[in-house]
Order: C-alpha cells, then sequence, then structure tokens
C-alpha cells in the first residue's frame, strides 16, 4: 500500500467504524426510530451550528483564490446538476438534495486531517477559506431550493415570504450569517464561549454519520443505484476536474490548485444526509452517497494525492 492510500485509509477507516456503530445500534434495537429522531434533531439543530459559528468566527485568512475556484466549479456543476434533475421529471426538493450531493464534500472530518497530511500547514490555511463559506453557500441553496419546493404552489408573494421564514428557521443557515455577521464586526467570542461552542461542534460529524448508519438498517441497495452511481461519479470525479478546470484558467499556484482540487474530490459530507432527512427528499440516494462516495474515494484521493505530492 502506497503511503497516499495509507494516509487515506486511516482517516477513512473511523468514518466507517462510527456508520457501523450506528447501522448496529439500529439493527440490534439498541436505540429507537425516536432516539435516532433526537439525535438527528441535536445534530443539525445545535451541534453542527454550534461547530459552524465556531470555526467562521476563528478569523482564517488567505486561500481566497482558491476558493473562488472551488465554489464557481460547485456552482456550475450545482446547477447543471439541478437543470438535468428537472428535466429528468424529477421533484424539485429531489433534485436539490441531489445537486447538493454532488457539490458538497465531507471538508471536516475527511477534507482537515487528509490536507494537513498531504500539504501541511500551508495547504491546510487554503482549506480554511473554503471550510469559511462551504456550509453557507452549499447547504444554504439547498435550503432555499427545499423550501420553495415545499411551497412552489402558492403565489408568488407568499412563495418569497414561505421561503425566507424556512431559511431562518434553519439553524445551520443561521449560524454561519451570524458568523459572518459577527467577524464583519470583528467581536470577540469570549473564551468560555468558543470552547462551549468547539465541545458542541465536535459533536456534529461523528453524531451525523452514526445517524447514518442507523438510517441504513433495512435499506435498499438496489433501489435508486443508477442515480446513486452518477452521484458519486459526479462527486469524485466530475467536480474536481470542473475545479481543476477552473483553477487552470485563474493560473493558480500549485498549492492552490492542488488543494482546491482535492477539497473538491471529498465524498459527501453527512451533513447533505442531515438535510435530506430534514426535508424528506432523497434520503436514500443521499444516504447511499456519503457512504459510497466514502469507500471509493480512498482510491481516487490517494491517486490525487500522489498526483500533487511535492507541491509545497
Amino acid at each position: 500500500m502506497t503511503g497516499a492510500a495509507l494516509v487515506v485509509l486511516q482517516v477513512v477507516a473511523p468514518i466507517f467504524a462510527i456508520i457501523l456503530a450506528g447501522y448496529l445500534a439500529a439493527s440490534r434495537k439498541w436505540i429507537d426510530a425516536a432516539g435516532f429522531r433526537g439525535l438527528n434533531s441535536f445534530a443539525f439543530s445545535l451541534a453542527a451550528p454550534s461547530l459552524l459559528f465556531a470555526s467562521g468566527t476563528a478569523g482564517h485568512q488567505g486561500g481566497g483564490s482558491a476558493a473562488l475556484a472551488f465554489f464557481l466549479g460547485a456552482a456550475v456543476l450545482y446547477v447543471v446538476t439541478l437543470i438535468g434533475s428537472r428535466q429528468a421529471r424529477m421533484p424539485l426538493a429531489t433534485g436539490g438534495i441531489l445537486a447538493l450531493n454532488v457539490t458538497f464534500g465531507n471538508t471536516v472530518m475527511m477534507g482537515i486531517p487528509l490536507i494537513a497530511a498531504g500539504f501541511g500547514p500551508e495547504g491546510l490555511s487554503v482549506l480554511i477559506s473554503i471550510l469559511a463559506l462551504h456550509s453557507v453557500l452549499l447547504l444554504g441553496t439547498a435550503t432555499i431550493v427545499a423550501e420553495i419546493a415545499q411551497n412552489e404552489k402558492a403565489e408568488p408573494l407568499r412563495l418569497l415570504l414561505a421561503t425566507a421564514s424556512g431559511v431562518v428557521r434553519n439553524p445551520v443557515v443561521m449560524a454561519v450569517l451570524a458568523a459572518i455577521i459577527w467577524s464583519a464586526l470583528k467581536l470577540p467570542v469570549p473564551a468560555p464561549a468558543r470552547t462551549t461552542l468547539e465541545m458542541l461542534g465536535a459533536a456534529a460529524p461523528p453524531v451525523a454519520l452514526f445517524c447514518l448508519g442507523g438510517s441504513l438498517n433495512g435499506f435498499d441497495a438496489r433501489a435508486g443505484w443508477k442515480q446513486t452511481g452518477v452521484t458519486v461519479v459526479l462527486k469524485l470525479a466530475g467536480l474536481p476536474l470542473i475545479v481543476w478546470l477552473v483553477g487552470r484558467a485563474m493560473e493558480l499556484t500549485p498549492i492552490e490548485m492542488a488543494v482546491a482540487v482535492t477539497a473538491a474530490a471529498l465524498p459527501t459530507g453527512a451533513n447533505a444526509f442531515l438535510l435530506a432527512r430534514r426535508y424528506a427528499a432523497g434520503t436514500d440516494t443521499s444516504g447511499a452517497a456519503v457512504l459510497i462516495s466514502t469507500l471509493l474515494s480512498i482510491v481516487s484521493l490517494s491517486v490525487l494525492l500522489a498526483y500533487f505530492t511535492g507541491v509545497r
């Protein structure tokens, strides 16, 4: 096994262990459906917002060009996927989740340790710039699409009000917006408050993965396998290719290109599954995308890390 593959495997193994624990807890009835709903609500309403606010007010700087290339690529793929889903007569909410699945990566549990191991502190500083806007742009857009889908038969004014109300009630989006405002005003976060937020936020990724494992109990992998396959290909290959092309056009530095493309190649993040579950749209496909893309990323990320070795 190559060094790059070993690094990826060391990061991925705990993710599958947590997913397996959730699956066993559900299949053995250690935790019932109500318990998983409570854990899902905790992760979405408290832990994830804490994580996002804490990271969004940490005052990171630099890596703006890489972030721009990443989000331009993500925007292109998001729009193309959403339009394609509508042409395939897919419900708007499901299409929005599909577009999220192919653009939203596991930047925290996998991105941070992989970039740190592969590209060191310089690479990590570039990744932080992507992390700063990753959730607010992608989860925020998906939330708006889901809210529009739930109220698409309403009159235009009511549709606008209902969508705005749904976004305001979304704790993930509001946490990121609050962090942006807090940082813009250059307000300090008291040390005890930051410690509390970081402790709560640390629970978000593992709880989300645990809930994902629980949702796999009784899941039929044969259902929607074509859509899942397309999702995984677009996430692991399509998005990195688009970001690479954008990066070439922008003439990114080698370290910026390496981090932007590697971040784009990360598997679908578990927060996409949380949003799918919240809006009851494409939940099975989103869960399968997280699981299968994470498994296959052991190979794809190993190739990328080996290719970009020596850029720092």
